[in-house]
């Protein structure tokens, strides 16, 4: 990233230094984190070099140990990181505003998900079992693989940080994360602050731009790598992990369809199904990134979802008025640009939006695409911003095919009064998560959330996400 003119620069630079082994750890080079509302200055992260990273890995090897040991400490801990989270929210939301660019409340919503799925996680019981087995027992014991490595996103940076530190850490693992380098500050700032409830090495945070995430996959030391963030790059992990049998959970991209049928009423939906496509600027894997709307209400609805895309305020998310804040970094910005031309040019029509905004920041308005049909990028492709293109269907076999296509399958849903077509529907779509008469409704701890084709390789949540960080091992006994 480079320098801007201004500074938006919270004083909470002492919190940005990359833990190990429960201190700071010694850089020489800083890299600037920018506010994609106002392309200033937010601080400075450190900038660890791969070779440094023998260094973390050995703070982690050596907490390892002790933290398998003591399972009562560590749920203990877990939930003293809870109670650390929600003490900071106040001082650390308005840094998450900052460098990712969400609206305020959005972010202390980070905050508050954050905790609840710590506590979730302390609270969870590993599931060993004894089974018969000849004359005698077997028990089936879950064990902790040892240290483990964390790449997470920018688009909801503490939260998906969360999602793997939790299981990790309950299962007995120690870890090494690294957070996007467009977004290092909060989570820096949380490893920070949870250096007094967890022993030195349990959690270490790093931050760096490439090669330091390659280098961090490569090294021989984790026994596991959970990543989140673009297919192209999960694949790339995939491969590197590959090298040393590594385990891999990814949760990657998706272009989310929603279909919406004749009988839902387009009023009473319309603003649920609008948020579920535009929170977070649109910048989530779950969100609804293509609507098929049948073709008798399909007017209707785009009518309706215009209406509430320009009625709806863009600015600076630190701005309480404000319900939608820029994207995270132009690249991301230009992409959605780049897709809505590409749209025109293929005959669509803008319903509402359609322009970046001639002012400082990452913005573009919210969109709404109509005219537009399988085939065209916005359609086949992840926007992975403030774009929605309704498609008009008449044949449900048809929109089940349309649904389909494609290489991804993360997120589904299905709107009808008639719950009994919705579940005949939803038990054709290829997707790891399909909701009705609402989008992305599962996306709670206790559920597993994953994707098919594209979209992923293992699940994260629930029993199923902790079973993702340990190792099956089998006592057998004779006679009983």
């Amino acid at each position: 990233m480079t320098n801007s003119p201004g500074v938006d620069r919270p004083d909470l630079s002492t919190l940005f230094a990359a833990t190990a082994d429960g201190i700071d750890v010694p850089t020489t080079a800083t890299f600037a984190v920018l506010n994609p509302a106002t392309e200033h200055v937010v601080g400075y992260a450190p900038s660890v070099t791969p070779d440094q990273l023998d260094g973390v890995f050995a703070a982690a090897e050596r907490a390892c140990q002790p933290w398998q040991s003591d399972e009562g400490a560590r749920r203990q801990a877990l939930h003293a990181a809870a109670d650390a989270i929600d003490a900071a929210t106040d001082e650390l939301s308005g840094l998450l505003t900052a460098e990712q660019g969400k609206p305020l409340a959005e972010a202390r919503s980070e905050f508050t998900r954050a905790a609840v799925w710590l506590r979730y996680f302390a609270d969870l019981q590993l599931g060993h079992e004894d089974v018969p087995h000849l004359d005698g027992r077997a028990a089936v014991q879950r064990r902790p693989l040892g240290v483990v490595a964390a790449i997470t996103p920018w688009n909801v940076p503490l939260v998906l940080a969360v999602w793997k530190i939790a299981p990790a850490l309950r299962a007995g693992n120690t870890m090494v994360l690294k957070p996007s380098p467009f977004t290092p500050l909060t989570t820096l700032a949380v490893g920070h602050l949870l250096r007094r409830v967890l022993p030195a090495g349990v959690l270490n945070i790093i931050a760096g731009p490439d090669p330091l995430g390659a280098a961090l996959v490569a090294h021989p030391t984790p026994r596991k790598v959970s990543f989140t963030g673009s297919t192209a790059t999960g694949i790339k992990v995939a491969q590197a992990a590959a090298a040393g049998l590594k385990r891999v959970t990814l949760e990657l991209g998706g272009n989310d369809p929603a279909i919406i049928f004749d009988d839902v009423d387009v009023t009473a939906i319309a603003e649920t199904l609008f948020w579920n496509a535009f929170t977070n600027n649109g910048q989530i894997c779950r969100a609804v990134k293509r609507v098929y709307a049948h073709e008798s209400i399909h007017a209707e609805l785009v009518e309706a979802l215009a209406t509430i895309a320009a009625s709806t305020k863009v600015g600076d998310g630190s701005d309480p008025a404000v319900r939608l804040g820029p994207l995270n970094n132009p690249a991301q910005r230009d992409r959605v640009a780049e897709l809505v031309r590409d749209a025109l040019d293929h005959g669509a029509t803008v319903a509402a939006g359609g322009r970046q905004p001639a002012r400082p920041g990452y913005f573009y308005e919210p969109t709404i695409l109509d005219n537009v049909t399988d085939g065209v990028r916005v359609v086949d492709e992840e926007q992975f911003g403030p774009v929605l293109p309704v498609v008009a269907f008449r044949d449900t076999a048809d929109v089940i095919r349309s649904a389909n296509r494609g290489p991804y399958g993360l997120t589904a849903s299905v709107w009808s009064n008639d719950l009994d077509r919705a579940r005949a529907v939803a038990d054709q779509l290829d997707a790891g998560q399909v909701s009705l008469n609402v989008h992305g409704g599962g996306v709670v701890p206790h559920l597993p959330f994953g994707g098919h084709k594209l979209s992923g390789i293992g699940v994260e949540n629930g029993p199923w996400g902790l079973d993702a960080y340990c190792d099956l091992r089998v006592i057998t006994s004779a006679g009983r």
